[in-house]
């Protein structure tokens, strides 16, 4: 009998016990962007034809002259390049950032694998577990991710829809300062309300971080499409930031290149250019052929970029005209980027975007959007907005909006406002 006992053990332990994953695998939130998609691929398989404003994919073409330089290389041996990535790529872009009033060298630049790689160099380069990082939100929802992975600590500041989600006041960002904060960010123009800050804006930013001994990482991912006029201001082009500004970026969107995979981390402070080197040498280092994308890129013509952002100030002004003219919707127009926030008459967004995929559809059509909650670190807030990117051609757009119209008079969950 003991016998019996102990090989049932083995083989309850055997068959039964498992592994646990990591306190930090488990809190890994998930991606708002994407955490509806298998409803979208089951919308599809019934035939229906699903309008992607969920998620910043262009559908501009990549320039030819990009896909060429990448298809005319004549390659022996696809080597490392330097864990800082090509140095002629790295020159290119001095001149890049110089003609954008951000003055460096190409020591002070590194080429990362996305924007994300960035991001995560800078926080992982800064702050130690335990530290805090002061962000406004709504913010791009992967902040949260990579604050997490690192063990850092989010302190949100909010700011409104009503006043078009502009920066928050002094004494919001004096009273979240705590001896255990270490940096603010910010994505400018921002992702995912498509609010374009001012000088004013970023100086008061400045002067928070001179005063705090802070540093300031500027996502400028979007900085080419700035509407009405407006022109965009780097962090890093700011008198007095040299030893604090952290410039972070990326070709996927203003290239229309998301699959390139090419970002770079700029900053003057020399600590941090070394400490994040470590972390370059040790994933050795970015995609080769993605730096010869991104290097043929800045030999673009200006133009490109005139007729790419006067492409995306139509989409603008369609989407936000027509989501401002339905009953019950808000909807701030943006300053830059290619996103806007819509405040929606329905009961819940989330429960709302999941019904358009699982319930509605109008000639045989619905859209896809993000439930904004999942771009709030506060629980609650968001819970009847949408992130919407007017990324799809003009009468795309359109045909989406249709959809939208006559879903919010189906909906079951609809509000009267």
């Amino acid at each position: 009998m003991p016998g019996f006992f102990v090989r049932w053990s083995a083989f309850f332990f055997y068959f039964c016990a498992m592994p646990v994953i990591s306190h930090r695998g488990a809190s890994m939130p998930p991606s708002p962007i994407r955490k509806l998609v298998p409803y979208a691929e089951a919308a599809k398989k019934k035939g229906v034809k699903v309008y992607h404003l969920n998620i910043g994919q262009p559908d501009i073409e990549t320039p030819k002259e990009l896909l060429d330089a990448v298809r005319n290389t004549d390659m022996k041996v696809l080597e490392y390049s330097h864990s800082a990535g090509f140095e002629s790529y790295r020159k290119k872009l001095v001149k890049y950032y110089a003609a954008n009033n951000v003055h460096v060298d190409h020591n002070q630049i590194i080429v990362t694998t996305g924007g994300s790689e960035a991001i995560l160099f800078a926080i992982m380069s800064c702050l130690d577990p335990g530290d805090e990082i002061i962000i406004p939100e709504p913010f791009y929802a992967n902040y949260n991710g990579f604050a997490t992975g690192a063990g850092v600590n989010i302190v949100p500041i909010p700011s409104g829809i009503d006043d078009n989600f502009a920066l928050p006041s002094i004494a919001d960002f004096e009273q979240a300062v705590t001896t255990r904060t270490k940096a603010i960010m910010i994505c400018n123009p921002n992702n995912p309300t498509g609010y374009l800050y001012s000088k004013e804006e970023l100086e008061i930013l400045r002067d928070i971080c001179l005063k705090n001994n802070l540093f300031l990482f500027s996502d400028e991912a979007y900085r080419e499409f700035c509407y009405d006029g407006k022109k965009h201001i780097s962090a890093l082009s700011l008198e007095g930031l040299e030893e604090h500004a952290v410039l972070l970026d990326t070709i996927s969107k203003r290239y229309s290149a998301c699959g390139g995979r090419i970002g770079a981390l700029v900053t003057k402070n020399k600590q941090l250019i070394d400490a994040a080197m470590k972390f370059a040498q040790a994933r050795l280092s970015p995609p080769s052929f993605a730096q010869i994308l991104g290097e043929a890129a800045i030999d673009l013509p200006a133009t490109y970029f005139d007729e790419v952002k006067e492409e995306y100030d139509e989409r603008r002004k369609i989407l936000v005209g027509r989501l401002q003219a339905m009953k019950g919707v808000k909807c701030p127009m943006p300053g830059g980027a290619f996103y806007a926030i819509a405040e929606l008459p329905v009961d819940d967004s989330e429960k709302f975007c999941q019904w358009l995929l699982e319930d509605f559809s109008h000639e045989g059509a619905t859209l896809m959007m993000a439930p904004a909650a999942g771009f709030y670190f506060t629980i609650g807030q968001g819970s009847r907005e949408v992130r919407l990117a007017y990324v799809l051609n003009k009468d795309d757009i359109n045909h989406a909006m249709d959809c939208l119209e006559q879903a919010l008079k189906e909906y079951p969950g609809r509000l009267e406002i």
